[in-house]
């Protein structure tokens, strides 16, 4: 699963990368987010298409629909086998398409000597570009936060071949299927076919240790990413 994940370039750096033809009708800057340790349930920056173009909103990471609420913790991903015929993100989908802009994501191994003990990894691109994770959100826009609100990452199956072969990990896009991503003309079935068959491949990533002062949510600094040993 994608549990956390780093977002800390300028959001003008993401939408560089990303050159959507929508226009951006929210406003940002490009100060560094320079949050280096994302969890669940904070708010995180995402980007996703209304009818005057793209906004960028600060949204609840985590979603359940309303008749699902109190009963579990918001599920903060989305396998993608199912997302697109199970009832429980129906409501999203397809018309609740979204990026989140990232620069990479964490993973945690069992120590096969002690399985008490999990080596934390980071993930990224081998381009060190930005990465953009297809979700699913729920969206008012706004600054404050509006009840029933989140998103969801969705993730596909590690291919036996990152750093857990029995994991999952976000499913990343590239620019050009990011942008169709969120292009709110897109078609049922074209955002499928980018969803189950068009990821970044394994082969786009390299991944290394870093330290496990990233297992506390407190702890944000550039040195979470660090590579170690």
């Amino acid at each position: 699963m994608c549990g956390r994940f780093a977002q800390y370039q300028g959001m003008e750096d993401y939408l560089r990368e990303l050159e959507a033809e929508q226009d951006v009708i929210s406003g940002y800057d490009n100060e560094p987010i320079a949050r280096y340790n994302i969890a669940p349930s904070t708010r995180v920056l995402i980007l996703h298409s209304v009818e005057e173009g793209l906004r960028i909103d600060p949204v609840h990471w985590g979603w359940a629909p309303f008749w699902a609420k109190g009963k579990r913790p918001d599920p903060i991903n989305a396998r993608v086998e199912t997302v697109t015929t199970g009832k429980f993100f129906k409501q999203l989908w397809p018309t609740g398409r979204a990026l989140v802009v990232a620069d990479g994501w964490y993973e945690w191994v069992k120590d096969p000597n002690d399985p008490k003990k999990k080596q934390p990894y980071f993930i990224r691109l081998k381009s060190l570009a930005p990465m953009f994770f297809a979700a699913l959100a729920q969206v008012h826009p706004g600054l404050e936060p509006h009840e029933g609100d989140g998103f969801v990452i969705i993730t596909a199956a590690s291919d036996q071949g990152m750093v857990d072969i029995h994991d999952r990990r976000p499913l990343v896009l590239a620019p050009e299927h990011a942008r169709e991503w969120i292009d709110p003309e897109l078609s049922p079935a074209r955002a499928e076919e980018i969803a189950k068959n068009l990821c970044l491949p394994v082969d786009a990533f390299e991944w290394y240790p870093v330290g496990t002062a990233v297992g506390n949510v407190k702890n944000q600094g550039a040195e979470l990413i660090l590579p170690i040993g």
